[in-house]
């Protein structure tokens, strides 16, 4: 709940019709501040016309393929990745390394769980046109070789170091502050942070096409437990030092009552809480377990067992 708490907040800052620059010249909102980027609107408007349309065409087919809770999550993640990249949040995030580990969150936990969870691949493929969908579709083949490197991406160990890996080294003062000053390099920061994450997200989900089979229970939950606390590291990493880690936020405008070490100790602490976003799946996994586990001694209950006897 706390980390709930914490990302409504991040996310309602920059909307504040009270919120101003403490030097800005203009004296203007942040709230004004959208990045309109046409080429972020146009993928956004493109995927989800081609989920959209493949989940008609299956709801239609039948309707117990796909559900609209998948239709809502995978909305969600549109916007989730939107609202990244083109809100308030992408201009304070050059400003205030808080609103930047927000905008990271959104990148990392939200929108890449939303995905899987949407299970795309076949509302995708049945989006497509016809020749489209079926040369798409012969890549996720057991014998393809695409599908087999999706299987070592996925791998657990493999996906949760490509991911952790990722994760640090773009915190780390020379890669951070590059993005920050280069347009390019955070792009490439963003893409990174995203197709990291989904590969982290997808085993824990395991949508169609399973490409691990059956993953157990105990698995997943032992894999997030470790990524909550390199989370916790990190979010420690960044808002315990009583020094600058990334000189660049000392160099420009500041909000009213708020330092760059003060905005450092919040990013940190953003970070550290919402590793605690982790748990969420966690007890989703815990209670279908012990669900199974319950339905299991059910089955195996002598009573049940003498009514099922011949007689």
């Amino acid at each position: 709940m706390a980390s709930i708490v914490a990302l409504a907040l991040a996310v309602l800052l920059p909307f504040s019709p009270h919120l101003a620059w403490g030097h800005h010249p203009a004296g203007g909102s942040p709230s004004s501040a959208w990045h309109w980027r046409p080429d972020v609107l146009l993928l956004l408007v493109l995927f989800g016309f081609i989920y959209a349309r493949g989940w008609l065409r299956l709801r239609k087919r039948s309707g117990r393929v796909v559900y609209k809770s998948q239709l809502a999550l995978y909305l969600v993640g549109l916007v989730s990745v939107g609202v990244a990249l083109v809100s308030p949040i992408h201009a304070l995030a050059s400003a205030l390394l808080s609103m930047h580990m927000v905008q990271h969150l959104l990148l990392l936990m939200i929108a890449p769980l939303c995905f899987p969870l949407a299970n795309p691949v076949a509302a995708f493929l049945w989006g497509l046109p016809r020749r489209i969908r079926h040369r798409v579709g012969r890549l996720f083949v057991r014998a393809s070789s695409f599908r087999y490197g999706l299987w070592v991406l996925t791998f657990m160990p493999v996906a949760w170091s490509i991911y952790v890996t990722n994760l640090w080294a773009w915190h780390h003062p020379v890669l951070y502050q590059m993005a920050l000053r280069n347009i390019w390099v955070h792009d490439l920061e963003h893409l990174l942070f995203f197709s990291t994450a989904l590969l982290f997200w997808w085993p824990v989900v395991n949508p169609a096409p399973r490409l691990h089979g059956l993953i157990s229970y105990g698995y997943r939950i032992v894999y997030l437990i470790a990524a909550t606390l390199q989370n916790t590291l990190l979010g420690m990493a960044i808002s315990l030092p009583e020094r600058l880690l990334y000189p660049f936020y000392a160099a420009v405008p500041r909000l009213r009552d708020l330092s760059a070490i003060n905005d450092q100790a919040l990013g940190g602490g953003i970070m550290w809480i919402s590793g605690h976003m982790y748990l969420i799946p966690i007890i989703v996994l815990v209670y279908r377990m012990l669900s199974y586990e319950e339905e299991t001694l059910r089955e195996r209950s002598p009573k049940r067992l003498l009514n099922r006897a011949p007689r």
